[in-house]
């Protein structure tokens, strides 16, 4: 049986978060940010395990009892990281998060779509706010070389 696009999280109806900024910096060194396992350390959690190949699973822990594993589904060089969670909250698992990098004469425009949630909830409100605080992180990462992952990314 054929798969429907509605089936695909990616085009999920529902809600979805989406956040873009400018960073003043290359979209090949912010593509690197977001798909090598020091670059991700260095913006979201240093307790990350991850490599840039399509298909591997990428483990991300927030503390010793909680952690997301995510499908590294996509990856287009200095364009696009798309990934697929499988393991963390439950309002997470299925959701699909997108990564999109456009040339911008100050730099790189980022644009996250984190897409497929089934409703609105608490849950949901607080990661829109947190994707915001990790973006400013990973803004500061490609920037000056120091961003503030968990359990900093908040305290600034």
């Amino acid at each position: 049986m054929k798969q429907s696009f509605l089936s695909d999280p990616a085009f999920a109806i529902g809600p979805a978060i989406h956040h873009r900024l400018l960073i003043e910096q290359s979209a090949g060194a912010i593509y690197a940010a977001l798909t090598t396992q020091d670059g991700l350390a260095g913006w979201w959690t240093p307790q990350t395990v991850a490599l840039p190949q399509v298909g591997s699973i990428s483990r991300f822990s927030f503390g010793p009892d909680y952690f997301k594993e995510m499908e590294v589904m996509e990856l287009v060089a200095s364009s696009r990281v798309k990934w697929r969670c499988l393991k963390g909250f439950e309002d997470w698992i299925g959701t699909v998060i997108t990564f999109e990098l456009e040339p911008h004469p100050k730099g790189t425009v980022v644009t996250l779509h984190h897409e497929g949630w089934l409703v609105y909830t608490k849950e949901f409100a607080s990661c829109s706010f947190d994707w915001a605080l990790f973006l400013r992180s990973l803004k500061f990462l490609c920037q000056t070389g120091k961003g503030f992952p968990y359990p900093d990314f908040n305290k600034v």
